[in-house]
């Protein structure tokens, strides 16, 4: 019925009324040749280089007619089941009335663009396939600005990823922590080559970390190189107290202290001192080891180790005072005295390899446990060192606050009988013969040498 009031209007209207129905049809005609064809279906393809891409012409209410697919020049891949192109890495491999399917072997970047399939109907209908080539990096290499570095240093590290299409992502970690480092990319035809710098500051609990360099690239999954840490560092001492196992010195009991000091590299020089005086006579040094058989009054003090190597020096203080033998109460604090050498040094932990942080409170810093000995070592032990002086300086506070008491009653006697000898009664002569004086003008005239005479007015101290 449309159709024939259409072709009614156009008898009756002349030529004009057809040429709007001619250029619609034109018009239809052009977009189903250079766009999606209404019963031809396909897909993109992303390959990675070498491998294999499978392009799909597929038909949707098939009537039979013919199926062609053609590369990026135009030229014919497979007109149904035949392949007029010499290539012999396309190959078929499924056709019938509704599909036909085409794998291209060990792909190339050369192999990249569009591939068009065409269905021979009236009019022909065509759509196109866009294949894209991955290219994976072709090396991953590590290099380090320095070899070893020592504590408090900071290395460089750069990181490349070569000849990868797209340009790669790379990420840094340092054992499980990810850091963040700078990249560049620099392009070569169409390929891609990215730099990663990453500057780090080492210390001591970085020996032996590994730094990993990760690539993210939809060609490739877990690609990455790594590079372990080599960290020079100054020695770490710890003093311990062998003897006595109960851990109060006493007067007349022999005392053992052993040092010990780790470092890269290994410390070769250890030495043993007595801080702000000499070390006495009978005390015997034995490389790590210092002995007092007979502990006296006298060797009361602070006994210092140092330990050295090629980086540098740092030390631990052992803190002695020597009890009557009758004394049976251990200190709260007894003996150890190891202050950080510097700032950095605090979050070193223990020997053991315990981390300290920086901010962690006293009550969070490690306790080791000395063997046969109920002591225990704190890296920071000023606040023990302050008590021990306490507990041993109390007898010179008493007398102090005594004799500061006895001078001041002293100075308070003193100025009671200063003040005490300059109190009385002072009396003159200025006035001598006006007591009976009627009124005040007959006292005046009656004194002694009136006003005529006040120069000559002496006065008497009795």
């Amino acid at each position: 019925m449309a159709g024939g009031s259409h072709s009614g209007s156009a008898a009756g209207g002349g030529a004009p009324g057809l040429l709007p129905l001619l250029l619609l049809l034109l018009c239809a005609a052009a977009i189903i040749h250079t766009g999606d064809g209404q019963n031809l279906v396909t897909e993109d393809v992303t390959v990675v280089e070498g491998d294999v891409a499978t392009i799909s012409c597929r038909v949707k209410n098939s009537d039979d007619s013919v199926i062609q697919l053609l590369n990026p020049n135009r030229q014919t891949i497979y007109f149904r089941d035949f392949r007029p192109l010499k290539d012999s890495r396309f190959q078929l491999v499924n056709f019938s009335n509704s599909e036909l399917r085409v794998s291209l072997t060990n792909v190339s970047i050369s192999d990249e663009g569009r591939y068009f399939c065409q269905l021979y109907t009236d009019p022909p209908q065509e759509i196109y396939t866009t294949i894209t080539v991955l290219v994976p990096p072709r090396n991953l290499v590590i290099d380090i600005q320095k070899e070893i570095a020592i504590e408090g240093e900071e290395i460089e590290l750069n990181c490349t990823a070569m000849a990868s299409r797209p340009a790669t992502n790379i990420r840094w970690f340092k054992g499980n922590k990810e850091l963040t480092g700078k990249s560049e990319v620099e392009q070569w035809s169409d390929m891609y080559t990215v730099t990663s710098r990453l500057v780090l500051k080492v210390g001591r609990e970085d020996d032996g970390v590994p730094v990993i360099c990760l690539v993210d690239h939809p060609a490739v999954k877990d690609l990455q190189t790594q590079r372990y840490l080599e960290v020079m560092y100054k020695p770490q001492v710890r003093v311990s107290q062998n003897y006595p196992v109960q851990g109060l010195t006493r007067e007349g009991e022999p005392l053992e202290l052993t040092c010990a000091a780790i470092g890269k590299p290994q410390p070769t020089d250890m030495r043993w001192l007595r801080v702000d005086d000499e070390m006495p006579q009978h005390v015997v040094v034995s490389g790590s080891n210092l002995l007092i058989s007979n502990l006296n009054k006298t060797d009361n003090g602070t006994y210092r180790c140092e330990a050295s190597n090629a980086v540098g020096k740092s030390h631990a203080d052992y803190m002695l005072f020597v009890y009557d033998t009758t004394a049976t109460t251990e200190p709260a604090v007894h003996g150890f005295t190891q202050l950080p050498n510097s700032a950095e040094e605090l979050d070193y932990g223990d020997l053991s390899g315990t981390p300290v942080p920086l901010n962690a409170s006293p009550e969070a810093l490690p306790t080791v446990q000395l063997s046969n000995a109920s002591l225990a070592f704190r890296p920071d032990s000023r606040a023990g060192e302050e008590g021990a002086i306490r507990s041993v300086d109390h007898a010179v506070v008493g007398g102090v606050v005594a004799v500061v008491v006895f001078a001041m009653l002293c100075l308070l006697i003193i100025l009671g009988r200063y003040f005490a000898r300059h109190k009385g009664t002072y009396f003159t002569h200025e006035a001598k013969g006006a007591d009976d004086a009627a009124d005040a003008d007959t006292a005046i005239i009656n004194a002694e040498g009136g006003q005529n005479n006040s120069e000559e007015k002496k006065e008497y101290f009795i």
